[in-house]
């Protein structure tokens, strides 16, 4: 597996909505709050991966089926907050984070959560 196989969502170029985690955006001023926007995924992990990750617990090491399974996980729920940042007019999610929960002991609840807002460049 490669890096892309872990890395992040796609950038504003791809998806026309800008993503950060900080309160504001160099050179850019919000114009307009549009409030909470989330993402939202449970996965459940199958068999396969658990027992596999219970063996490899016990010798060590990197659970590479499970961390690629949570990088997908966070991506979709990314691709939601996006979409839905998209349909209520945001071109921007200011202060985005992820929170991560067990879901009732059958897999991993995902939620993207961040403020969407409507940006313009400072100097207008």
């Amino acid at each position: 597996m490669g890096i892309e196989d872990y890395g992040g969502g796609s950038g504003a170029q791809q998806t026309g909505v800008m993503v950060v985690t900080t309160n504001d955006v160099p050179g850019y001023r919000v114009e307009q709050v549009i409030g909470e926007v989330f993402g939202l995924t449970v996965r459940s992990r199958h068999l396969g991966s658990q027992i596999g990750a219970g063996l490899k617990s016990m010798i060590g090491g990197e659970l590479k089926g499970l961390t690629k399974t949570l990088v997908q996980t966070r991506n979709q729920a990314m691709e939601r907050l996006i979409e839905q940042a998209k349909a209520r007019g945001a071109n921007a999610v200011l202060m985005m984070r992820f929170d991560v929960t067990d879901a009732a002991d059958v897999g991993t609840e995902v939620c993207a959560y961040g403020t969407a807002v409507v940006l313009v460049p400072a100097s207008t």
